[in-house]
C-alpha cells in the first residue's frame, strides 16, 4: 500500500456526463472513465452516499489504463425502475442481480468488482453467485452477504449503538423520519462513520441530491427490513436469496480492507472471515479511514485495485 496521505475533502469536481442504459428493472444512471477497451472496474457506492465516493478514484484508475464504471444504485440519483409495479427492494440479492444486469446491458463479459457498503454487498453477492464473472474482489468491510437467518442475534452493546439508524428504519416514525430528513440523517452519519473526514458543504450536497430520487425512501427503509427478516423479498430473486441465505464462499482473488476510524464497522484484522474468501485474499487495514473509504483516502482505494490486477495477472 502507498504512504498514507492525510484523510481529507474529496475534490470539487462532479462526476458527469452521466449515461443511461436499461438493465433488467432497471435504467441505470451511470458514469464512465477511461479507454473503451480497458480492463473494467465497476465501482460501487453504499448508503448514504452516491457516485461521487467514487469522484478521485475514478480518474486515477483511468489514467492506468482502466475502464472505470461508477453506477447509480437503486434508489439514489437518476436511476429509475423502469416499470412502476416492480416491488421497491433493497435486499441483497436485488443490488447483486442490478449489477450483474448492468453487465451484461453494457457487453461487459468480466470485470474487477469493488465497493463499499451497500455496494461492497453488491460485489460480494455478484463475486460469490456469479464468479465467472468477476475478475477479482475489492471489498471494504470484508464478507458483506448478510447472515437474515441470524439477524435477531444480539452484538456485543458497545456494537449496537452505530447502528441506531437501523432500528429506527424498522418503525414506521424512522419512515416518517427518513422522508423528511434524509440530508439531516444522512450528514450525522457521514460525521458518526467517518470522524477524521472533514468534508465540507458543497461536498455534502453534492451527493445529498441523489437523496431526491423517488424511490430513495421505499427502497432503503425495504433494505433494512430486509436483513432484519421484518419484510418479505421481491418473488424474482427468491431463488438467489435462498443461495446468499447459504452464506457462499468467495472464490475469486480478493483485497478486503477497512478503515482504522471506522465508525460503524470497527476495522479488524480480517481473520473472522478468513474461510468465506476461498481465493487469494490480502487484507489492510488503511489508517485514518472511515467508512467511506473510496473518497476519503482515494490513493489508498486505488492502490488496492491496482494491487488486485497485478495479482490476477500473475
Amino acid at each position: 500500500m502507498p504512504e498514507h496521505i492525510p484523510a481529507r475533502a474529496s475534490s470539487s469536481l462532479r462526476l458527469e456526463p452521466l449515461r443511461h442504459v436499461d438493465a433488467g428493472v432497471l435504467n441505470v444512471a451511470y458514469y464512465e472513465q477511461g479507454p473503451a477497451d480497458g480492463l473494467v472496474v465497476m465501482l460501487l457506492h453504499g448508503f448514504p452516499y452516491d457516485v461521487h465516493s467514487y469522484v478521485d478514484v475514478a480518474p486515477q484508475l483511468a489514467a492506468r489504463g482502466c475502464r472505470a464504471i461508477v453506477p447509480y444504485l437503486r434508489g439514489y440519483g437518476s436511476t429509475r425502475f423502469r416499470d412502476k409495479a416492480t416491488p421497491r427492494s433493497g435486499e441483497q440479492a436485488a443490488v447483486g442481480a442490478d449489477l450483474i444486469a448492468l453487465m451484461d446491458a453494457l457487453g461487459v463479459k468480466r470485470a474487477v468488482l469493488a465497493g463499499y457498503d451497500w455496494g461492497g454487498r453488491a460485489a460480494c453477492v455478484a463475486a460469490s453467485l456469479w464468479p465467472d464473472r468477476c475478475i477479482g474482489l475489492v471489498s471494504v468491510n470484508s464478507y458483506l452477504i448478510q447472515d437474515i437467518a441470524r439477524a435477531m442475534v444480539p452484538a456485543k452493546p458497545e456494537r449496537e449503538v452505530p447502528l441506531w439508524y437501523q432500528y429506527y428504519f424498522q418503525v414506521e416514525r424512522g419512515r416518517a423520519g427518513l422522508t423528511a430528513n434524509r440530508q439531516a440523517i444522512a450528514r450525522i452519519l457521514w460525521q458518526q462513520w467517518s470522524p477524521n473526514w472533514h468534508f465540507d458543504d458543497a461536498t455534502f450536497e453534492r451527493t445529498a441530491a441523489a437523496f431526491d430520487n423517488p424511490d430513495y425512501v421505499d427502497v432503503v427503509i425495504h433494505s433494512y427490513r430486509h436483513r432484519f427478516g421484518r419484510a418479505d423479498g421481491d418473488p424474482q430473486y427468491a431463488e438467489l436469496q435462498r443461495r446468499l441465505a447459504a452464506l457462499p464462499a468467495i472464490p475469486v482473488p480478493t483485497i478486503t480492507l477497512d478503515g482504522a476510524a471506522d465508525g460503524v464497522a470497527p476495522a479488524t484484522d480480517g481473520t473472522a472471515s478468513a474461510a468465506k474468501f476461498t481465493g487469494r485474499r490480502t487484507h489492510h487495514v488503511v489508517p485514518r479511514a472511515g467508512h467511506n473509504l473510496p473518497q476519503e483516502e482515494p490513493e489508498a482505494f486505488v492502490a488496492a485495485v491496482m494491487e488486485l490486477i497485478k495479482v490476477q495477472g500473475e
